[in-house]
C-alpha cells in the first residue's frame, strides 16, 4: 500500500461505469457526482493520482484547474473500488479525454507509484522536464509528506459548486 493511502474495498465483478454530472470539486482529486440515471451524490477520489493538500502550495490551482475543466459537465466514471473513507476510486474521462492522466500532465498532481511503476509516471516526468504547475517550484513537497508535517488542512474550505 502507498504511503498516507487508506486500504481499498476493490469490486470483484470489475470495475462499474456510468455517466455522471460533476456537481462539486472540493480539490485536485475529490469530487462530488450526480449519476446521470438518478439517485444519490457520489464523493469520488481520483484514481493513480495525488494532487496538493487544499491548504498547501498548488492545493487551490489544481482545485481551480479540475473545477474549471469538469464542473456542471457529464463526465464518464469507472470506479473500481472504495477506500475506507467511503469515497469511490475511479477514473474519469469527459469526452474521451483521461481527467486523471490530464491533472499529471499539467503539474496539478503527482503520478502514483507501486515498486516503479504506474499508469501516468510518463506524464509527470514530462511535467518536471517542462516545469508544469506545481513542477515549476524548486522542490515541490508531495501531498504525503505535507501531510506527514502538518497533519490535515485546519478548515478547509467547501469547495467549488454548481448552483442548485
Amino acid at each position: 500500500m502507498l504511503a498516507g493511502c487508506a486500504p481499498l474495498a476493490a469490486r470483484a465483478d470489475g470495475p462499474e461505469r456510468y455517466d455522471a454530472r460533476v456537481v462539486r470539486v472540493f480539490d485536485g482529486d475529490t469530487l462530488w457526482v450526480q449519476p446521470a440515471d438518478g439517485g444519490r451524490w457520489r464523493k469520488l477520489r481520483l484514481d493513480d493520482i495525488d494532487a496538493p493538500e487544499i491548504c498547501q502550495a498548488g492545493g487551490l490551482a489544481a482545485r481551480d484547474a479540475l473545477a474549471e475543466r469538469v464542473l456542471g459537465r457529464t463526465v464518464q466514471v469507472e470506479q473500481r473500488a472504495h477506500d475506507a473513507y467511503g469515497r469511490a476510486i475511479v477514473r474519469l474521462q469527459l469526452q474521451g479525454e483521461d481527467l486523471n492522466r490530464w491533472l499529471v500532465r499539467t503539474g496539478h498532481a503527482w503520478a502514483h507509484q507501486w515498486r516503479g511503476s504506474g499508469p501516468y509516471l510518463n506524464e509527470e516526468a514530462a511535467a518536471r522536464r517542462a516545469a508544469r504547475g506545481l513542477f515549476g517550484h524548486a522542490d515541490p513537497e508531495p501531498p504525503r509528506d505535507f501531510r506527514r508535517r502538518h497533519g490535515p488542512c485546519e478548515n478547509p474550505p467547501n469547495g467549488l459548486s454548481v448552483p442548485r
